[in-house]
């Protein structure tokens, strides 16, 4: 399969690292944290507590679903509230989530495969999620990050799609995306008019009415070596 590739967009959560266990230490951490500094926070919310509470938050703010790093200081915000807890502690929570938050651990192709990747085309991260990559230290990996949060619409919003093809200067033919989730990263990034590759982590099963992916590859490491084979015909035609 010949596609015209100049340049790839990638997701971030579960596509190069798994989000789960990320989730889980937030919330050990973040209950620790109110046991030491906001006894009465973590007596009335321990974390069954207050991952209902998150949902609450997210389902009251629905105009802020593109901004996961706001509704989890709601969220911290409001447990503080709830419990009579000093609200002037919020930021400091908020700085153990979002050290949390950055503290990942990548797929065992992950690295060698972005790396490769990085090195033959302009690679841009396109996230729903709030991974910071400065703070993760792969940062000097990617052209830019573009975020639901910064554009204010989250994948698969055509529109988040196509001001990435924007800021690399290419025209959506000419980028392939990468990710895990077969709507919001494959089916989006298709209806915006980019070449697809499914990463198949094994989370999703393919939904029968759905449109298949250009590729589909089960680690960065294979995209990398089609991307070289893909190079080399180009180069002998």
């Amino acid at each position: 399969m010949k596609l015209p590739i100049r340049a790839i967009t990638l997701d971030l959560d579960d596509t190069l690292w798994p989000f789960a266990p990320i989730g889980e230490r937030i919330e050990q951490a973040l209950h620790g944290w109110f046991v030491e500094h906001s006894p009465r926070t973590a007596e009335r919310f321990p974390i069954s507590e207050m991952r209902a509470l998150r949902e609450r938050v997210f389902a009251e703010f629905p105009q802020h679903a593109h901004d996961l790093g706001l509704l989890r200081r709601l969220t911290i915000e409001r447990a503080l509230h709830e419990s009579d807890g000093d609200p002037g502690l919020a930021s400091a929570a908020y700085a153990i989530f979002f050290g949390e938050r950055n503290r990942v651990d990548f797929y065992p192709d992950a690295m060698d495969g972005l790396r490769r990747i990085a090195a033959r085309l302009p690679v841009a991260a396109l996230t729903n999620g709030n991974a910071d990559l400065a703070a993760i230290g792969i940062a000097d990996l990617f052209r830019f990050q573009l975020g639901a949060r910064e554009y204010g619409a989250a994948k698969p919003d055509a529109g988040l799609f196509h001001e990435a093809c924007r800021r690399l200067g290419l025209q959506p033919g000419e980028v392939l995306h990468v990710g895990d989730h077969p709507h919001t990263d494959i089916a989006g990034a298709a209806n915006a008019g980019l070449h697809t590759c499914w990463i198949d982590r094994g989370d999703h099963s393919w939904p029968a009415n759905l449109a298949q992916a250009d590729l589909h590859v089960t680690t960065l490491i294979a995209l990398a070596d089609w991307l070289d084979a893909h190079a080399a015909e180009d180069q002998a035609a």
